[in-house]
């Protein structure tokens, strides 16, 4: 009796994970975007930072070298270019982030970030972007 119910629970373990296994398959071939979207979450939190303190960061290390890297870094494809203005060595692009409602005043020249401000910004005052 002992080796029925253990051959019938095996039977049933197998039978279960047999059927995840080939449910979880079709969903990766009929929509591979659920896999790829969780893996864009794991990557947007690999930081352990939370946005607020991204901006932070990126205020405290404002003007030094670098701070352009750190802000595609933190925000890569969240950034969209609102303008374009004199300043800094050349132009500065004003570039805004949608999901924080923040515009950052980014010079290419230098790979720095210039100015910060809350809000939709087209244009900052020129002694923000000298």
């Amino acid at each position: 009796m002992k080796l029925t119910s253990l051959l019938t629970t095996t039977f049933t373990t197998a039978a279960l994970v047999g059927m995840v296994t080939i449910w979880d398959a079709p969903l990766k071939a009929i929509n591979p975007h659920l896999m790829q979207a969780s893996a864009a979450q794991e990557m947007k939190d690999s930081t352990g930072l939370t946005p607020s303190q991204k901006i932070a960061k990126i205020v405290q290390h404002k003007g030094q070298f670098g701070g352009g890297d750190e802000l595609r870094r933190y925000f890569f494809g969240d950034l969209e270019p609102v303008s374009v203005q004199p300043g800094g060595a050349g132009i500065v692009v004003n570039l805004y982030n949608k999901a924080n409602n923040t515009t950052f005043a980014y010079c290419a020249t230098y790979d720095v970030v210039v100015a910060v401000r809350s809000g939709r910004v087209t244009q900052f005052s020129s002694s923000e972007v000298k």
